[in-house]
């Protein structure tokens, strides 16, 4: 009962998982560090950009340019919807296709930023269980070949081999699950900010050219 518990420990385990239990580790600890840092990043980038588009609306409304520059200048620091914003307000003059251009670059920035290491989360989600079910091929191997050596085979000697085999699985396929879902609601909170930002600058365009239709 007690090797059972001992072989039941997360170290335990890790060891019984065999060689490719490293690379599982090696993409457990890269899957986590990148989602913990863009959950930070994201969440000190302040997506929020109703308020940026009211107050900016209010300075625009009573002819005040430059008091939405100010406003949106100090924002930029701590709210990236006010760059996107910023770079319309910066260029009153210009027609309404080259503010869109103007706009569309700085959001494409942003956007890139935020989505920073999305492609790494993508595929350790992907590298992942599969690595996970080479282990458990490799392991099946060398529970076949221990069958094939006994002279006496039981169910213990297939169980424990089918046992160990299995374990890379399950870890492969949690380090998967956890790539998965961070990057979905990363995903969904900067799409949200995109649809929001385009939203919002198209408000202000026509705020900005309200006789061009």
């Amino acid at each position: 009962m007690q090797n059972t518990t001992t072989d039941m420990t997360l170290l335990g385990l890790f060891q019984m998982g065999g060689i490719f239990m490293w690379p599982l580790l090696l993409f457990s600890i890269a899957t986590i560090s990148i989602a913990v840092e863009r959950i930070i990043f994201i969440s000190r980038s302040n997506l929020r950009v109703d308020d940026l588009k009211n107050e900016a609306r209010k300075f625009i409304g009573n002819d005040n340019i430059e008091g939405a520059k100010n406003y949106l200048k100090e924002k930029s620091e701590r709210q990236m919807g006010a760059r996107v914003l910023l770079s319309l307000v910066e260029k009153p003059g210009l027609s309404e296709h080259r503010m869109e251009k103007a706009a569309e670059t700085e959001a494409l920035t942003c956007i890139n930023s935020l989505e920073s290491g999305f492609d790494f989360l993508t595929a350790l989600g992907s590298l992942s269980p599969l690595t996970g079910f080479l282990g458990t091929v490799s392991g099946m191997i060398g529970a076949f070949k221990s069958i094939a050596e006994a002279t006496e085979v039981n169910a213990q000697i297939v169980a424990n081999g089918i046992y160990e085999a299995l374990i890379t699985t399950v870890f492969g396929l949690i380090i998967a699950i956890i790539a998965m879902v961070a990057s979905s609601l990363l995903s969904h909170a900067v799409d949200k900010f995109a649809s929001d930002i385009e939203t919002c600058c198209a408000e202000l365009i026509a705020e900005l050219k309200p006789d061009e239709h």
